[in-house]
């Protein structure tokens, strides 16, 4: 267990798990792997491009997951990314609401799953 004294320790040395400044370090994920590295950065600029969606929409959505899996880098990233291709406040907001609708309505609808489960038992 995280003892409180470990703990007021790592604060006392002001750090935090989440270091913005590792963002700036994702391209040296390939320092261990680089083929994979390589695979996945092509990957991932092809992704990114216009296609069927513009590629502000796909920052937009990028912008909605960031927060879906709560990723400090990824909301950094895709915050700027949004506005520099000309998203605005307001549709950035608005995509963070469609991400907490579907968080909310995901933890309600397993509730079926709670409901099955109590007419399993009473009845």
């Amino acid at each position: 267990m995280y003892s409180t004294n470990r703990y007021l320790k790592f604060k006392k040395m002001n750090k935090t798990y989440y270091n913005a400044e590792d963002l700036g370090k994702f391209g040296n994920i390939g320092e261990f792997q680089p083929e994979l590295a390589k695979k996945f950065f092509d990957y991932y600029g092809e992704v990114f491009k216009d296609g069927a969606l513009t590629a502000r929409e796909k920052s937009l959505i990028a912008l909605a997951v960031a927060h879906a899996i709560q990723c400090p880098y990824c909301i950094d990233a895709y915050t700027t990314d949004s506005l520099e291709k000309g998203a605005d406040e307001q549709q950035m907001m608005e995509a963070i609401h469609v991400t907490a609708a579907i968080r909310g309505g995901a933890s309600l609808v397993h509730g079926v799953q709670m409901m099955n489960k109590v007419k399993e038992i009473t009845m």
